[in-house]
């Protein structure tokens, strides 16, 4: 199978509508990771992402009467873009099925390039599975996201770019993946001309499918996979790209939520462009790597990917990127309720900024502050911490506590002696009309909402949080309740951020 990618990848179609992008040095970026970081900027195809490649070399070789028919994909956005825009370079009808939580930016863009949408799903899956419905009803010939070898070619002609691009000595590629068609078709072309350079794949935590599928050494289907990085949110991998990713990619990074973040803001301090959250996961795979490894003076190339952005969720990517860059610290400080105790906080603060402050007196004895802190690294945080400790002042390091980061800090209240018998608990619905009346019309007319939080962030995935006052018998039918809701949820009430602040 080698040299049938190789053959195919050097005289795949994908110039009638695919540029040769560049590949721009991250100075910035560079300068702080110690190596040379070069981003493949696939951002800055006519659709915005590289799926254009793969889905115009598939349908440019399909025979004459069945383009006359038409095709149909699935897809949550930029595969959509670059089947609708081939159909209509090549004269054909698109039908595009995308999940109900894709960005409207993505819907849009697939209608201004003349495909005709039909949104059904919560999931690429539930997508994929009515695609393939239609496919058989109406005769249609379906364009795969990544499990094909046309596709996959297609999506390897980015490979042979970087090879012909840079000719010196690469230490690793890092390539973002979804189902697997993007990095099998790099990997499948430079594996065989410079087996030498790392390839290396980066999956979200949430969404880690061939991750899971490789360490298993079979194909692996997740139960549920995030949707931030929805551009990746497969459940299940592709048979021919697990194939050859078991036998080129060298490792998987697995990166968060708020590393993926930071490397947005990252590749924006650079380039001033924006990417989509799957666009950016392979600079943050780099930075991870770079960091685990210890490496300097080495050229690394990421792919970037993707720019469909939708501009909603540029205020959550903001927050969250402080705390993917270790520029920001929250902390929980309990002082005593006396003269001098706030003068005594603020001293072991010194000269650092403050992002955010909030005081709230617990008895007579004590008094908790929750506090946002500008650092420079993790390192600086501890610091701060073992300073605080050394004066006595109770301390929590509450930066990675999910709780905090999605609604403690955007609240305003405290404890409260009404709440009796209160239950706290984080909801993830996804973010869609409805949803979050759905919520709300199915909790028991018996049980009191003594707390309700939700912020929209511009995310595919809607997050609230929840006191209940629940009467000690109705447990049985609290779980019950948890169990039929159909909504992924979190027990807070230990959580030590709710006790001190909320509890």
């Amino acid at each position: 199978m080698n040299c049938n990618y190789l053959e195919r990848i050097l005289t795949a179609r994908v110039y009638d509508v695919a540029q040769e992008t560049p590949l721009d040095i991250a100075p910035n970026l560079s300068n702080r990771l110690k190596n040379k970081l070069l981003l493949k900027r696939e951002d800055m195809q006519s659709v915005f992402s590289f799926k254009l490649r793969g889905a115009y070399n598939k349908m440019a070789q399909l025979p004459p009467d069945l383009l006359a028919v038409g095709v149909i994909a699935a897809s949550a956005g930029n595969h959509a873009q670059g089947v609708a825009l081939a159909a209509s370079r090549l004269g054909t009808k698109a039908i595009i099925v995308m999940p109900v939580t894709t960005p409207k930016v993505k819907v849009d863009a697939v209608k201004t390039r003349g495909g005709e949408v039909m949104l059904y799903g919560e999931t690429f899956d539930e997508a994929y599975a009515y695609a393939r419905q239609l496919e058989a009803e109406k005769g249609l010939t379906f364009i795969h996201p990544f499990n094909d070898p046309d596709v996959i070619a297609g999506q390897g002609t980015i490979g042979m770019e970087i090879l012909r691009q840079y000719q010196q000595p690469i230490h690793a590629i890092f390539v973002a993946i979804g189902g697997g068609g993007l990095i099998s078709g790099i990997a499948a072309y430079v594996k065989r001309l410079r087996p030498e350079i790392k390839i290396i794949g980066v999956e979200p935590i949430d969404a880690d499918a061939m991750s899971q599928s490789l360490k298993a050494g079979h194909r692996v289907k997740l139960s549920q996979v995030g949707l931030f990085a929805d551009g990746v949110a497969v459940r299940e991998v592709g048979d021919e790209t697990f194939r050859l990713c078991q036998q080129y990619v060298d490792e998987i990074i697995l990166v968060g939520t708020d590393d993926t973040c930071a490397a947005i803001k990252d590749v924006f301090e650079d380039t001033r462009s924006i990417l989509e959250p799957a666009g950016a996961l392979a600079i943050a795979g780099a930075k991870a790597y770079v960091e685990r490894e210890q490496i300097q003076d080495k050229t690394l190339v990421a792919v970037a990917c993707g720019a469909n952005m939708n501009f909603d969720r540029l205020r959550f990517v903001a927050e969250r990127a402080e705390l993917g860059e270790r520029r920001e610290a929250i902390f929980a400080v309990t002082i005593p309720e006396k003269p001098g105790s706030l003068r005594q906080f603020c001293d072991c603060l010194g000269k650092r900024s403050l992002t955010e402050f909030n005081y709230r007196i617990a008895d007579e004895k004590e008094a908790h502050i929750f506090v946002g802190v500008q650092i420079k690294n993790r390192a600086d945080a501890a610091q701060l911490m073992e300073t605080f400790e050394a004066q006595d002042l109770k301390t929590l390091d509450l930066t990675d506590n999910e709780l905090v980061k999605l609604h403690l800090r955007h609240m305003v209240g405290g404890r409260s002696p009404l709440a009796h018998h209160e239950l706290l608990y984080r909801f993830e619905f996804p973010e869609r009309p409805g949803a979050l009346m759905k919520f709300v019309a199915s909790i028991s007319p018996n049980w009191n909402i003594s707390l309700f939080h939700y912020r929209n962030n511009g995310s595919d995935y809607g997050r609230i949080v929840v006191g209940m006052q629940v009467p000690p018998q109705e447990m049985e039918q609290w779980q019950a309740f948890l169990d039929t809701l159909g909504y992924r949820y979190w027990d807070e009430n230990k959580n030590p951020a709710y006790q001190l602040f909320l509890g």
